[in-house]
């Protein structure tokens, strides 16, 4: 056992990668986990069960689309009798007043609701389907049941111009905490990067906006705003470290220490069909590769940094140079910095999205 690992707080109970949207920016694999690859009722209600054991308390029903499995209530229910703070994070779409009175009746105790622009014609360009005026009802339909209300926003070129327009729209919305969220560059989000990549001039316009919001909402709503760091000098602190609070399983039961850790091809992932959640949290080779520091190249574990960003992203290291153990690219300490000022210096077009094809409940 790795003696150094503490409880893990949080988990990311990826149910389905099923989705009535097919936004471009979408992180999930590009090879999605078809419906009969899903684990069952009872097989995701006993590995619930072993994250409670493990430690878990907050609990994140994600996807794809959560909405698309009939057993929803039925699983926030288990999380919730369990004692865990079940979020939902949803497209809205699929969610009526009944489904969330009973969502309600079950325990769900937050949702996050992800919107795509400002105004329902960009809005529902990008997601591909008509979906941003149902999205404002749903929102209605939220605080209507007094539920915590959380607006999420994926920035990239397309929509960054809406940006006040964005933070309005979550005025409106009473949402109570707007997280805005630059586009981070894995699946499929990696391969429309080139038509994704906002412009220094957009960033530039954007900081000020964020800020101004951010004082004049205090109080009332929390901004969080998560930066575009291929142009920042340091990475983010990727989940406070790699296999240290939180954990993500795929709707097949793969475990993994990060939502975006199957780009690393490198790396053997459990399933939990297969093996213990505690054993996997604690004694797997992937969630102890990248713990602590004596992973670290010389460049991050001499860096007074190491302690503050942990090295930086490892999927976007593995992404952009092929090692996972390097110093994240993003970096300006790092001795591959090239391969990101090269990206950033390619001229700026804006080549048509490829959009996630849309999965559908069937």
């Amino acid at each position: 056992m790795d003696v150094t690992a503490e409880p893990p707080l949080g988990l990311l109970a990826e149910l389905t990668h099923r989705c009535p949207l097919h936004c471009p920016y979408c992180s999930n694999p590009l090879e999605l986990i078809a419906r009969d690859g899903e684990m069952s009722t009872e097989r995701w209600k006993s590995t619930l069960t072993q994250a409670r054991e493990l430690g878990v308390l907050q609990v994140h029903m994600s996807g794809g689309e959560p909405l698309a499995r009939p057993d929803l209530p039925e699983l926030v229910q288990h999380a919730s009798d369990l004692g865990c703070y079940v979020n939902l994070v949803t497209s809205g779409l699929g969610l009526t007043e009944t489904r969330l009175a009973d969502l309600v009746d079950r325990g769900i105790a937050h949702i996050q609701l992800s919107v795509q622009a400002a105004e329902a014609g960009r809005a529902d360009l990008l997601a591909g389907t008509r979906a941003h005026d149902h999205k404002i009802a749903v929102a209605a339909l939220i605080k209507a049941a007094e539920l915590p209300l959380s607006v999420n926003v994926v920035l990239h070129r397309e929509n960054h111009d809406q940006l006040a327009g964005i933070i309005a729209l979550a005025e409106r919305m009473g949402a109570d905490r707007l997280e805005l969220a630059n586009t981070q560059y894995y699946g499929w989000a990696l391969r429309n990067r080139d038509a994704l990549m906002p412009t220094p001039e957009q960033l530039e316009t954007a900081e000020p906006l964020v800020r101004a919001a951010t004082e004049r909402l205090r109080g009332t709503m929390e901004v969080i705003y998560v930066v575009a760091d291929y142009y920042e000098p340091y990475p983010k602190p990727c989940m406070y470290g790699w296999g240290a609070r939180q954990l993500t399983i795929a709707p097949d039961g793969t475990v993994l220490p990060c939502p975006a850790a199957s780009a690393i091809e490198t790396l053997k992932l459990d399933n939990v069909l297969d093996t213990p959640l505690a054993d996997i949290w604690y004694k797997s080779s992937s969630f102890n590769a990248y713990r602590g520091e004596d992973w670290m190249s010389d460049t991050c574990r001499s860096c007074d940094r190491r302690g503050l960003d942990f090295g930086g992203c490892r999927c976007q290291a593995f992404l952009l140079t092929g090692d996972a153990a390097a110093t994240d690219p993003v970096c300006s300490r790092s001795p591959q910095r090239d391969v990101v000022d090269l990206i950033l210096a390619e001229p700026k077009h804006a080549p048509a999205l490829v959009m996630r094809k849309p999965t559908v409940a069937r």
